[in-house]
């Protein structure tokens, strides 16, 4: 069955995750891509949204995952957000998720630091 890509690109959130306290206490700038695999010809010759993946419930999802929790690790944030939004859909067959973390504190000029995962629903 032909697999198609549904993505979420450059979902900006503010957020209070990092290594260093400063960055739990100040907070800092995310930014989440997700790229979902889907089999996509249910939902394209319906045009059914019960037969693909809602995006406004992957993006809740990736907020929620963001912003009511605080970690040391961006991988973390990306792991923890794809294993949801696998869990919340059964039409995905994988999923990529992008977490990037504006301004890292690495010692110099950075724009982002980032974090990929990817998982099949076999996984």
């Amino acid at each position: 069955m032909p697999i198609g890509t549904v993505r979420l690109c450059n979902a900006v959130f503010y957020a209070h995750h990092g290594v260093m306290q400063e960055e739990h206490r100040i907070g800092g700038r995310y930014e989440v891509d997700v790229a979902m695999e889907i089999r996509f010809d249910d939902a394209a010759s319906t045009d059914d949204l019960s037969k693909t993946v809602d995006y406004e419930r992957v993006y809740r999802a990736v907020h929620d995952t963001i912003t009511r929790n605080r970690f040391y690790l961006i991988e973390r944030l990306a792991y923890l957000i794809a294993r949801r939004v696998l869990s919340e859909s059964e039409h995905l067959v994988s999923v990529e998720v992008r977490v990037r973390k504006a301004n890292p504190p690495v010692g110099g000029p950075c724009d982002f630091a980032e974090a990929v995962y990817r998982s099949n629903r076999e996984e």
